[in-house]
C-alpha cells in the first residue's frame, strides 16, 4: 500500500507557464438550444435499473485531484448516471462517502494520504488542511458503488481486500477496508450480495498505471500478466450476470494520452551558451568512451552506430532535453569490462514521456548534467509494452462484453479523442490538457467533474444502443453546464 503511504508525491509542482499547453475551456459555441423541445417519456428498454452497482477502481469511486472527497464522490460517473436512471425506475444510489471535502486518509490518527489538489492561480496546490477520514472507523452498508482506488482487475476477487489490519500490512486497501462487511470479504462479494439488477464494471487500469506512473520502473510495480487478468475478469463479468443482471463495461484508455505523461515536455530545461559549454565539457569524457567502444565493437553488430548517435551527449543554447538512465541500451560493460564505466545514458526525445511528478526535480543550469532515473520517464519501449498489454487486455473485455451481451464503453477511443482534439460536451470543447482541458483533473490522472459527466453520458448512449432504453431521446443525460471542472480551494 505505499502508493497511499507517498499518494503526496503523485504530482509535482511547476511553473505551469513553461510546462502546460494550455487550452481555455470555457470557450462555448454560438450554440441556441430550442427551449421548446420535446422529449419522449423515459424508457428502460429490457433492462431493470432499480438497484444499480458499480464496480472499479479509483475512476468508479469518483477520485478526483488526487484522492478521494465528498464532492468529487458526488461527481462520479456512476452517481451521475444513477441519478438519470431514476425516471426509469431506478433506486437510491449510496455511496460509501468520506467525511469530508479535503480528502486523504488517517490511520489511527496518522495519515497516510493527503488531501486533494486545488489551482491556485499559478499551478496545482495541496490544500492547506488536515484530513478527517479515519480509515479504522468502519461505515456501514449497504453501498451501490464498489469502485476502490487503488484496486487492479484480480483485487475486486481478493479475499481480504477490505481488512483493517491488512493495510498496513500491505494486502488490503484502505478504501475498501472502511466499508468492507467483514475483514475477509471480497469486493466482488459484497458487490453481488446486493442483488443487483443493473452493473458498471470498469477496471483494469491500474493493471498497467501502476507501471507507468512509475515511469516503467519494474522495480516499483509490474504489469499484470495476462491469465491474471483474464481470470479476473472472467470471473467478474460471469459472478455479476449469474443471476440475470445486465450490465455496462468499459475498457482501459492508453496512459500515454492522459496529462500525467504528457504535460511535461521531454526539453524542459532551459540553457544559455556558457553553461550548455559547461555541460559539453563534463560529458566530454562519456562521450569519447562510447566512441572508443563503437571503435573496439566495430563489426560485431553489439553496438551499432543509431545507437552512438542516440547515446551521445550535446547540449546547445536554448530549450534542451534531459540526461537519463536507459536500461533499454546495451551495457557495453557486460560486453567488454573496460567499458564498465559507460552508464546507459541517452537524453530524451520527442518519444519519451516526463511524469508530472518529475516537474519538480527538473535539473536547472549546471545542475543538468544529473541524469534523471529510469522512475521518472516512460520511454518509447516501455510504452510499447503499455500499449501492447492495454490492446490485450481490452481484446478480453470487447470479448465478455460479446459473449454476455454486455453493453461496451469504449474508454480507450473517448480519451484518446480527448487527447487529440478534443470532444464536443454541450458548448464546450473538452481536451486532455492538464488544468485547462476541462476534462482532466489536477493530477492528471482522473477526470474533472465534467469529464465524469461526459463519461457518464457516453455509458448511458451504450445502454440505449444495447438495451433499447432511451436516455438520449427522454432527456435524461448530464448537462454540461451542470458539472464544473474544478473545485474551490474554499471547499472544505
Amino acid at each position: 500500500m505505499k502508493n497511499f503511504k507517498n499518494i503526496k508525491n503523485i504530482v509535482g509542482l511547476f511553473a505551469l507557464s513553461a510546462l502546460i499547453v494550455s487550452c481555455d475551456v470555457d470557450n462555448t459555441l454560438d450554440e441556441i438550444v430550442d427551449p421548446e423541445i420535446v422529449y419522449a417519456p423515459a424508457n428502460a428498454g429490457s433492462a431493470d435499473f432499480s438497484n444499480f452497482i458499480s464496480l472499479g477502481n479509483s475512476l468508479t469511486h469518483g477520485i478526483s485531484d488526487g484522492t478521494a472527497f465528498i464532492a468529487s464522490q458526488e461527481n462520479s460517473f456512476p452517481n451521475i448516471m444513477a441519478n438519470q436512471m431514476k425516471a426509469m425506475g431506478g433506486g437510491e444510489f449510496i455511496q460509501p462517502l468520506v467525511d469530508d471535502n479535503i480528502g486523504g486518509l488517517l490511520y489511527g490518527g496518522q495519515e497516510i494520504a493527503g488531501p486533494r489538489l486545488y489551482f491556485n492561480g499559478a499551478g496545482p496546490a495541496y490544500l492547506d488542511a488536515t484530513p478527517t477520514t479515519e480509515v479504522t472507523n468502519k461505515i456501514s452498508g449497504p453501498f451501490n458503488n464498489f469502485g476502490v482506488g487503488g484496486a487492479r482487475s484480480f483485487h475486486l476477487i481478493a479475499p481480504g481486500y477490505g481488512s483493517v489490519p491488512g493495510v498496513l500490512q500491505g494486502t488490503a486497501n484502505p478504501y475498501f477496508a472502511r466499508m468492507s462487511s467483514s475483514e475477509t470479504a471480497s469486493v466482488l462479494e459484497d458487490a453481488v450480495a446486493t442483488n443487483p439488477t443493473f452493473f458498471s464494471l470498469w477496471i483494469g487500469n491500474n493493471d498497467v498505471l501502476g507501471y507507468a506512473t512509475s515511469g516503467g520502473d519494474a522495480s516499483s510495480s509490474t504489469i499484470t500478466d495476462t491469465p491474471t487478468f483474464n481470470f479476473a475478469m472472467s470471473t467478474l463479468v460471469e459472478t455479476l450476470t449469474a443471476n440475470g443482471a445486465k450490465g455496462i463495461i468499459a475498457n482501459i484508455p492508453n496512459v500515454s494520452d492522459l496529462p500525467f505523461f504528457t504535460a511535461v515536455p521531454y526539453n524542459p530545461v532551459p540553457l544559455d551558451a556558457a553553461t550548455a559549454a559547461q555541460l559539453n565539457a563534463g560529458y566530454a569524457a562519456y562521450n569519447g568512451g562510447l566512441q572508443a567502444a563503437f571503435q573496439a565493437l566495430a563489426g560485431t553488430g553489439l553496438f551499432t552506430e543509431e545507437e552512438l548517435d542516440r547515446r551521445t551527449i550535446n547540449f546547445t543554447e536554448g530549450n534542451n532535453a534531459v540526461v537519463i538512465l536507459d536500461e533499454y541500451l546495451t551495457d557495453l560493460g557486460a560486453i567488454n569490462p573496460a567499458f564498465a564505466q559507460l552508464p546507459q545514458f541517452r537524453q530524451t526525445t520527442e518519444a519519451d514521456l516526463i511524469t508530472l511528478p518529475t516537474s519538480s526535480i527538473l535539473p536547472t543550469g549546471a545542475g543538468t548534467a544529473t541524469p534523471l532515473l529510469d522512475g521518472n520517464v516512460l520511454t518509447a519501449d516501455e510504452q510499447e509494452e503499455i500499449s501492447v498489454a492495454t490492446a490485450t487486455f481490452n481484446e478480453t473485455i470487447a470479448s465478455l462484453a460479446s459473449q454476455k451481451g454486455l453493453a461496451l464503453y469504449d474508454a480507450n477511443a473517448n480519451f484518446n479523442e480527448l487527447a487529440n482534439g478534443g470532444v464536443q460536451f454541450g458548448q464546450y470543447l473538452l481536451n486532455a490538457s492538464l488544468v485547462f482541458g476541462g476534462a482532466i483533473s489536477l493530477d492528471g490522472i482522473h477526470p474533472t467533474p465534467r469529464g465524469y459527466a461526459f463519461v457518464a453520458k457516453q455509458m448511458l448512449e451504450q445502454i440505449d444502443a444495447t438495451y433499447g432504453s432511451n436516455f438520449e431521446a427522454s432527456g435524461n443525460v448530464p448537462k454540461a453546464d451542470d458539472f464544473t471542472t474544478n473545485f474551490s480551494p474554499a471547499l472544505r
